[in-house]
């Protein structure tokens, strides 16, 4: 028998099981690039929220293309003065603060379960919000339907929350449309929670000038704004399809239906493209990526999903009907 294949003496078996265990390794977080690419959202979300600033000062539309080189986002108007850019941290912080909270949700519940994910990557973009929102990276397997469900709900109903906290503030901050003022080249749909909550300004506070008002009539204060948008972020995030947050709830919830609601979901999203053309959009999104994921398992389908999780599914329901409008945008051509 050859020295390889000889047993080993006692006294070193015991010193090789002495030894330290090598670790799995793990990458290093890249947070030179979390800190840029937060940087570059700041900046781009203040380019817009000081031209919407400005604007509700001085009773301008809300929201006018002008005739930057991209449309909503008046990089060249800030470049001629750069200290218009302090007039865009009430709506930047805002917005920035509601798509934290929501990414967070998720990264905390991560932490919980100990599924390695990423810290939050802002996305900045010349858009007429100043971004893309921001995003996770789940870099591990997701262990039962109970942690995917905990994960993929957390951000939803974190950014919720402080989305209405935000919105409660903000319309009294808001104020009535000047008279004579001229139309805006985009107007917002209003989503059902905006109702809920000027209702119930109405109700504890009647003296306020905007309480009377209908909301079509109420200039919108950037803040307020900055709620808006996370609202609809919320809404887009709880469409049940594919690798989307609600989509993860579904998965959770029952796992063979999971593919069936994703392309219902698609279906629905085109005829409403009738209505506004961006959920065909959407829906295009949603078709590639359920024909991705088509074979890819989200999460263990045993154990079963706590019987607890059900009320906080109803929950998820509660929150995409109060946060989703068929027509989130309308274009008003001069």
């Amino acid at each position: 028998m050859s020295e390889l294949n000889s047993p080993l003496p006692s006294s070193t078996i015991e010193y090789y099981h002495a030894l330290p265990k090598p670790q799995p390794h793990r990458p290093r977080e890249r947070y030179w690039l979390h800190a840029l690419l937060f940087v570059a959202t700041c900046f781009t979300t203040l380019v817009v929220g000081a031209r919407m600033e400005f604007n509700f000062l001085h009773n301008l539309p809300p929201f006018a293309a002008g005739d930057e080189w991209l449309p909503f986002f008046p990089l060249g108007w800030v470049i001629a003065k750069p200290s218009r850019l302090l007039l865009g941290i009430p709506f930047s912080a805002t917005l920035l603060v509601i798509l934290f909270a929501h990414e967070m949700g998720h990264y905390l519940f991560c932490r919980y379960y100990r599924v390695r994910a990423t810290l939050p990557f802002f996305i900045p973009a010349p858009t007429l919000i100043g971004t893309l929102g921001a995003v996770i990276r789940i870099k591990a397997p997701i262990r039962s339907r109970a942690a995917l469900f905990d994960i993929g709900i957390a951000g939803p109903i974190a950014g919720f929350v402080v989305a209405v906290a935000t919105l409660a503030v903000a319309i009294t901050l808001s104020k009535p449309l000047a008279p004579g003022m001229g139309s805006s080249d985009l107007q917002l749909g209003f989503p059902e929670i905006f109702h809920v909550v000027h209702n119930l300004l109405g109700m504890v506070a009647p003296h306020q000038a905007i309480a009377a008002l209908p909301l079509s009539r109420i200039y919108l204060h950037p803040t307020a704004v900055a709620a808006w948008v996370g609202m609809f972020a919320t809404a887009l995030n709880l469409l049940p399809s594919s690798q989307l947050d609600g989509g993860h709830i579904v998965y959770a919830l029952a796992p063979r239906a999971h593919r069936a609601v994703s392309w219902i979901t698609v279906i629905v999203l085109v005829y409403l493209g009738h209505r506004y053309v961006g959920w065909r959009v959407w829906a295009g999104l949603l078709i590639v990526m359920n024909t991705i994921t088509y074979r890819q398992q989200q999460a263990p389908e045993f154990p079963r999903l706590p019987a607890s999780r059900w009320a906080l599914a109803l929950l998820a329901m509660i929150m995409l009907g109060l946060t989703f409008t068929i027509s989130p945008f309308q274009m008003s051509w001069r």
